[in-house]
C-alpha cells in the first residue's frame, strides 16, 4: 500500500443537538459563519484547549475541590463593587473558550443586552447576565491567580461517576491517508481512495484519581438519587465562586439566578441532559430559566442569520456603548446587591 498524504486530527465525540420544548436546535455557526465551540481541527486554539481539558479532568478531583471551597468560602480576599469587579475582570481571555478573543466586559454586557432585548420586564436576568463569569477574577494576582483549569472550562459533578457527555471524556486520534489505487488494501481490507484510519483513543477522566476510587465512580457515588445539585460538588472554578459570593454576600436575586450563574458552564446537562438523576424539583424548575438563559430562540440584529442564543451564542463583534448602558446596570447592581462586597 502506497500512502501518499498522512495528516493527523482528533475527534471528540459525536455531534449532539439540543431541542428545547421542540422548537430549537443549537445552531452550529454564528452570525459571521463562525462554527460554535469550535473545538475542532479548524480552531486554531484547539491545541491549548485539549490541553486545558485534559489538566482539568486530571486535576479536578473531590477532594481538590472540597479545599478549594472551604478556601475561598471565607471571602477575605478584597472588598469592592460589582462595577469594580467588571473592570478587573478585564484584563483577561478565557483559554477554554474557543469562541472569545475580546475582553471580558464586552462578552457581559452583550449578554445581558440580549437577554434584556427580548425580556425586558426581568431584570434580575439580565444582572444574572452581567455578573455570570466575575467569578473568573480568580485569575488575578489578589485572589491567588489560580490556574486557567481551575477557574474556566465546562463544569461537571465531582464525587460520583464522570457522565460520558463530558467536553473531552473521548480523544479519539485518527490518521487522514489518501491511498494509491493501484494498491488500496490494509490486512485484505479494500479502503476507499481517501479515508479516515482510527489510531487510539484517549481518556483524561481516566488519569483522575476519583475514577478508580470505589466511593466516588459509582453512578451517584457520594450522594443520593433526587437529593438536589446545591448537595452536590461540582468541579471548581468561577461559576462557584460567584455563586458563594452572591449568597454570602446577601443578595436579593431569586434562587433562578443563582442557579444560572452557579451552573451556566454545567454543559453535560444543561446541553446533553446528564446527571438529572440527581437534580430535586426546585433543580428543575430552575433549570428551565438556565435554559433561557443559555438557549431560547430571540431575535437581535447583530444575531439575525442565527436568531442567536444568550451567552454563548451572543459572542458576536458588535461593540457595545458602556456608558450608555452603565446607568441602567448600575441600578440593578444597587437593587440586588450591596454597595461593596466581600470577596
Amino acid at each position: 500500500m502506497v500512502v501518499d498524504v498522512v495528516v493527523e486530527g482528533k475527534v471528540t465525540g459525536d455531534r449532539a443537538e439540543l431541542v428545547v420544548d421542540g422548537a430549537f436546535t443549537v445552531p452550529d455557526s454564528n452570525t459571521f459563519g463562525h462554527t460554535i465551540r469550535n473545538y475542532g481541527a479548524e480552531s486554531e486554539r484547539k491545541e491549548t484547549m485539549e490541553e486545558f481539558y485534559r489538566t482539568n479532568h486530571i486535576n479536578q478531583t473531590y477532594d481538590f475541590v472540597m479545599r478549594m471551597r472551604e478556601g475561598y468560602a471565607r471571602l477575605d480576599k478584597t472588598e469592592m463593587s460589582i462595577w469594580e469587579c467588571i473592570k478587573l475582570l478585564n484584563e483577561f481571555i478565557d483559554d477554554s473558550d474557543p469562541d472569545l478573543d475580546m475582553p471580558q466586559i464586552e462578552h457581559l454586557l452583550q449578554t445581558a443586552e440580549a437577554i434584556r432585548k427580548d425580556y425586558p420586564s426581568e431584570d434580575w436576568l439580565h444582572l444574572a447576565g452581567l455578573i455570570h463569569d466575575l467569578g473568573k477574577v480568580l485569575l488575578h494576582p489578589s485572589f491567588g491567580e489560580l490556574p486557567q483549569w481551575a477557574v474556566v472550562g465546562d463544569t461537571f459533578p465531582v464525587g460520583c461517576a464522570f457522565d460520558e457527555s463530558n467536553i473531552y471524556f473521548k480523544v479519539r486520534t485518527y490518521a487522514y491517508i489518501k491511498v494509491s489505487e493501484t494498491s488500496s488494501q490494509i490486512d485484505g481490507q479494500r479502503l476507499n481512495p481517501a479515508c479516515y484510519l482510527y489510531l487510539h483513543c484517549v481518556q483524561y477522566l481516566k488519569e483522575n484519581p476519583d475514577y478508580h476510587n470505589p466511593k466516588f465512580n459509582t453512578k451517584f457515588g457520594a450522594y443520593s438519587e433526587g437529593c438536589g445539585l446545591n448537595n452536590v460538588l461540582m468541579s471548581w472554578g468561577h461559576d462557584d465562586y460567584m455563586y458563594l459570593v452572591a449568597r454570602e454576600n446577601k443578595s436579593t436575586l431569586p434562587g433562578a439566578a443563582l442557579f444560572i450563574i452557579r451552573y451556566h458552564s454545567f454543559y453535560p446537562l444543561h446541553k446533553h441532559g446528564a446527571y438529572m438523576d440527581l437534580m430535586n424539583g426546585e433543580d428543575k424548575e430552575n433549570l428551565k430559566w438556565l435554559h433561557v438563559f443559555r438557549y431560547i430562540l430571540n431575535r437581535l440584529p447583530f444575531m439575525d442569520l442565527m436568531n442567536g442564543k444568550y451567552d454563548l451564542y451572543s459572542k458576536s463583534s458588535v461593540r457595545i456603548d458602556v456608558e450608555k448602558v452603565k446607568p441602567y446596570y448600575m441600578s440593578l447592581i444597587g437593587k440586588y446587591f450591596p454597595d461593596k462586597l466581600r470577596w
